[in-house]
């Protein structure tokens, strides 16, 4: 049987998963359904705001589920009417066994990692974090514990060295819905075989990749240069990480979330926190042991900068040091 004969029922919410989605429908799949999130307030005015998903499935014209649970008996009725051989989850929430059991050749999963490594909610954010020079995208069928299931396909992906999760986000996105479809493709004929997850531990040495936390952008700049930067990196643009610049005299506090650094070579060190600036083009900071030079950043309330714009706006940076 061929991939494109199958009932395709897909699910997700955000913009990473309309890549995949997109590579089903504009290559001609039957996606019979799409399950998304429900409909939620955003911005000032609390107006109702749609997933990414459901903007793409509504204006391709396909079907569009949103429970609020999933478990709810109405909603798994309707699902079951949609006669899926297959599902595909991108980005989605857990599932119960009675929904990824259901289609005769199971539900699988994209997962933006090589399982069973950086199982978890953000695993692009921990591996720039942690330094991973690689990093990629894992298929896998469902089971009970969240991330474990057998793996099917994997693709590996170079993390470079100024690559933000931003960059990062979107690589893996486009190569991601590619191995959807291969991994459709492979399913239908049913050439593909399975493999456990603990048949590729790494020494049971698994790395995690927990949901990220207002504390967990907090830089620390006792760390060392290359970690500070990774942090940023990982964290660059959403939800980035951040520092409070305090006046020396005063104690003002003003916070301030960083995008990007670069480190600077330098002779001296100085008590991390410690912050060098011409106050027009540059603004470097003390790490543990050496400098980063602050290329991008944006006050509490303002707008995005780069550091000499910034620098123009906010005079006198030296009287400050971060903490």
């Amino acid at each position: 049987m061929r991939g494109k004969e199958l009932r395709i029922v897909f699910m997700g919410t955000p913009g990473f998963a309309v890549a995949s989605l997109k590579a089903l429908v504009e290559n001609d799949y039957n996606v019979v359904g799409v399950i998304t999130a429900p409909d939620k307030p955003a911005g000032r005015g609390k107006k109702l705001t749609e997933s990414e998903v459901k903007k793409y499935a509504v204006e391709k014209g396909l079907k569009v589920l949103q429970p609020e649970k999933l478990k709810n008996p109405e909603f798994q009725e309707e699902l079951k009417s949609l006669q899926a051989d297959l599902q595909v989850v991108v980005a989605f929430r857990m599932l119960p066994e009675t929904v990824w059991n259901m289609p005769r050749l199971g539900t699988f999963n994209l997962h933006a990692s090589l399982l069973p490594q950086y199982r978890g909610a953000a695993p692009l954010n921990w591996a720039i974090i942690n330094g991973e020079t690689k990093t990629g995208v894992t298929t896998f069928l469902l089971d009970h514990e969240i991330d474990t299931g057998k793996i099917l396909f994997r693709r590996e992906v170079e993390i470079k060295n100024n690559d933000t999760v931003g960059d990062l986000h979107d690589r893996l996105m486009e190569i991601g819905a590619e191995l959807v479809r291969e991994t459709v493709d492979a399913l239908a004929k049913g050439n593909v075989k399975p493999v456990p997850q603990s048949e590729i531990l790494p020494d049971n040495k698994i790395k995690h990749a927990p949901k990220i936390f207002k504390e967990d952008c907090k830089i620390d700049w006792t760390k060392n240069v290359e970690s500070v930067r990774n942090l940023i990196r990982g964290l660059s643009p959403y939800p980035a990480a951040w520092a409070n610049l305090v006046h020396k005299e005063t104690g003002r506090t003003v916070p301030c979330k960083i995008f990007f650094a670069q480190p600077v070579i330098a002779v001296e060190t100085a008590q991390p926190g410690t912050i060098d600036s011409d106050d027009e083009n540059y603004l470097n900071v003390a790490c543990a042991n050496g400098w980063l030079e602050i290329t991008n950043l944006q006050l509490s309330g303002k707008k995005r900068l780069n550091t000499s714009d910034f620098l123009r706006g906010f005079r006198h940076i030296f009287e400050y040091h971060f903490e």
